[in-house]
């Protein structure tokens, strides 16, 4: 675990090089209240409520960027209680595409040493293009040597779209896969399919989001389909 934890400080620090040392850092932050935190479909709370908040630096138009990110969570095992993310990546045109590479790392510090290594971590490449002022497709590839619980290869795939439907409302969904080489990891499967929908609206400094959330997934019931609602604040 310590090598792989010194793997990703190194990575993203990497991103931060040179390059970005010249230019003026913009530093963001969020804090968010959900009731239930769902990645990529399954509930990392035991289908319960989540405190969320994160930082990021974009290091000014060169494109680098940084960040890191936390939660509570209930495996219900392990006695992991905290998730922290730490991720860093590029920002580049492709011409009309907008590119987004980096790496995350996914740590959990309070998860026993007697349990399966929950920790690893993820580049990632995100593609999406505007083909108006109120429409973006977009995509992203996720790979992992070693996913969490040690159950080998990972990748995630999706593709998402959102629509502007006025200054204050977004319409966003996506849909996605998530595999690993481990045999029957999720409940069984050795895949799934999950997808999103739903509309975000501003208002008062805050973004309310009531997002439908599913999985193909039904023999358990972190894997179910629920409304998820969610207020977030940008700091």
């Amino acid at each position: 675990m310590i090598m792989r934890n010194l793997l990703i400080f190194s990575v993203l620090a990497a991103a931060s090089t040179a390059p970005a040392f010249a230019q003026e850092v913009t530093v963001s932050g969020n804090v968010a209240l959900t009731t239930d935190y769902a990645f990529r479909g399954v509930s990392q709370t035991d289908q319960s409520p989540a405190v969320q908040g994160g930082f990021d630096a974009a290091f000014g138009d060169s494109g680098v960027y940084v960040g890191t990110w936390a939660s509570n969570i209930n495996f219900g095992t392990g006695g992991a209680n905290l998730e922290l993310d730490v991720y860093g990546g590029f920002k580049f045109a492709l011409g009309p595409v907008a590119m987004d590479v980096g790496v995350i790392g996914y740590l959990y510090p309070s998860a026993s040493d007697d349990t399966a290594e929950l920790d690893y971590y993820e580049g990632y490449v995100k593609p999406s293009i505007a083909l108006s002022d109120q429409i973006t497709l977009g995509g992203a590839v996720y790979w992992s040597p070693e996913f969490t619980g040690e159950s080998g290869d990972g990748v995630y795939a999706e593709i998402n779209g959102a629509f502007v439907a006025s200054p204050e409302l977004t319409f966003s969904g996506a849909v996605g896969m998530q595999t690993v080489d481990a045999t029957g990891f999720f409940a069984g499967e050795d895949d799934y399919t999950t997808w999103n929908a739903g509309g975000t609206y501003s208002a008062m400094g805050l973004g309310f989001d009531l997002r439908y959330v599913g999985t193909d997934v039904d023999n358990a019931a972190i894997y179910d389909d629920r409304v998820v609602f969610t207020v977030k604040r940008a700091m």
